[in-house]
């Protein structure tokens, strides 16, 4: 009756809220302007005039095809995740792991239609590239005055992409950011795989994407107050950060880490003497497929973030993203060789990974020499990262996403302050000139960069632990520890992935579960019922 309550509840809310946006539709928003929605094949030129403005239409044209094609790529990267997830995870929990993966893109899409993408792009007046600008519907931030400068701290327009939002260029630019805003939204699903109660999940999918993703994104890339520390206060650009090391990965990362420390470790994790286990995931090719498909979609995730085919730096974007993720896979592949006699395709998977993360920041900025040598860092930072999240943290992460996504995504935003070449970016963030880090002259970008770390730590962690803390307090962020001994395939949803693994899961928990009766009564109490 409980749960029934609960979906009963869940659908009459978005019931209201689409209800809500067919209102302010129909009676509020209005019509888009004239000339907003740019539909149709272009008349042909009748003269010089209008032969520039049909190159000018085309080029338009041109960029919003490289930018769908680029957002459908990263959609696909969804696939990569719940693969790698569940890859990374047990059998008892697999079908659990992938509904969490395909549910995340429905909640988080909806709540960034309804409020989030208004809180983060509404002020940014759009791309430009794609035929935005003044008076496309995404004209109004909320700003405050502080020492003579303004600082945008939200957007206030192009909520539920009505009104003077109705056009083509604000719906391509959703459809680029809300594939971002999933994939920020799916990294803390995998550090609290095998104990994260569905219920909870529903809930902080919908923050997520409603609030704390776009919040953040509105201040680096909203045209909010950190993107503005170049042009307020002289520290280089602002914060830079191209395709999303902070603003997806990092926040993920952050909000990953605090999720998986309130809802505590899997049970059999630690040991009486605090030591860790390692419990092996259950299908360890299936990872690295799915880190495959991820590495395929990167390609739109960072070369995409021009939101513009027509630039000729995407060559350059796509070659650094590929050398990076080589370098990151190669070199976790030797640490651990190296360290522990013989390699860790996991670890191997994640090096990729990491170097993909590290690499999304600055891959416009940069040469190869520097992309191989950031890829090569991530590879042995993930590595080292795990370990101390295990081993020094106590925090139980089943397929690394914490280190991969945010210690990757901090060393991402510090190499760009570190390495970018001023060949790119002239104008970037209304500073005149090209990006340049503290190596190429300009000591300002750094600080900028550290800047823009400690904002993020300093609004994802409180927020998301008040999040996490308020889904405890009401008893829906943990299975009972019957359920997660059983697996949650067999409680939590319908249908399992493998139902052959009851038998072993319901019968034999001890068996499969090393230190069980040493560790029942170190459960943490987090309300599951």
């Amino acid at each position: 009756m409980k749960r029934r309550t609960i979906a009963l509840m869940a659908v009459l809310i978005w019931f209201a809220a689409v209800s809500a946006a067919l209102i302010y539709s129909s009676v509020v928003g209005g019509p888009a302007p004239e000339g907003a929605i740019l539909g149709g094949a272009s008349p042909m030129p009748s003269g010089e005039g209008e032969l520039q403005n049909a190159i000018a239409a085309d080029r338009t044209s041109i960029n919003l095809v490289w930018t769908l094609v680029a957002g459908f790529l990263v959609m696909f990267m969804q696939a990569g995740f719940a693969m790698v997830e569940t890859g990374f995870t047990r059998a008892k929990n697999a079908s659990h792991t992938m509904l969490m993966n395909f549910l995340i893109y429905a909640l988080g899409m909806l709540a960034y239609w309804a409020v989030g993408f208004g809180l983060q792009m509404g002020g940014s007046t759009g791309a430009t590239s794609l035929g935005g600008g003044p008076g496309t519907g995404l004209d109004k931030e909320l700003t405050i005055e502080l020492f003579g400068k303004s600082f945008g701290l939200v957007g206030m327009d192009g909520f539920f992409l009505v009104g003077a939002a109705y056009n083509t260029a604000a719906f391509a630019l959703f459809l680029f950011q809300m594939v971002f805003m999933d994939t920020a939204a799916t990294i803390p699903t995998g550090a609290m795989a095998e104990r994260f109660k569905l219920a909870g999940f529903v809930v902080y999918g919908l923050a997520m994407g409603a609030v704390i993703y776009p919040i953040f994104a509105n201040w680096a890339w909203g045209g909010g107050w950190l993107s503005q520390l170049g042009a307020n206060f002289g520290l280089g650009h602002g914060y830079v950060d191209f395709a999303g090391s902070s603003v997806v990965h990092l926040v993920g990362g952050l909000v990953a880490l605090v999720g998986a420390s309130v809802i505590g470790p899997r049970i059999g994790k630690f040991g009486p003497d605090g030591v860790p286990r390692a419990i092996p995931g259950h299908n360890i090719p299936m990872a690295i497929v799915g880190t495959f498909i991820l590495a395929f979609g990167w390609f739109g995730f960072n070369a995409g973030s021009t939101l513009a085919g027509s630039d000729p730096r995407i060559g350059v974007v796509a070659t650094n993203t590929m050398l990076a993720s080589a370098a990151g896979a190669l070199s976790a592949s030797l640490y651990t060789w190296l360290r522990w006699e013989r390699p860790d395709p996991t670890m191997a998977a994640n090096g990729m990974l990491a170097g993909l993360v590290a690499i999304t920041a600055p891959c416009a900025f940069v040469g190869s020499p520097a992309a191989v040598f950031i890829g090569l860092v991530a590879g042995i930072v993930v590595v080292e990262s795990v370990y101390f999240v295990d081993n020094v943290l106590k925090v139980d992460d089943p397929v690394g996403a914490v280190s991969v996504h945010g210690t990757n995504g901090i060393w991402g935003i510090l190499a760009l302050g570190l390495f970018a070449d001023g060949t790119y970016g002239a104008g970037w963030n209304g500073v005149e000139g090209t990006v340049k880090g503290l190596l190429f002259g300009d000591p300002g970008q750094l600080v900028a960069q550290i800047i823009g770390l400690i904002a993020c730590f300093a609004f994802v962690l409180p927020v998301s632990f008040a999040l996490f803390r308020t889904l405890q307090w009401f008893g829906i962020l943990r299975v009972s520890a019957e359920q997660e001994l059983e697996g949650l395939d067999f409680s939590e949803v319908s249908v399992p992935a493998y139902p052959e693994v009851a038998i072993g899961a319901a019968v034999l928990p001890e068996a499969t579960t090393p230190g069980l009766s040493e560790t029942l009564g170190e459960l943490p109490a987090t309300g599951g019922s």
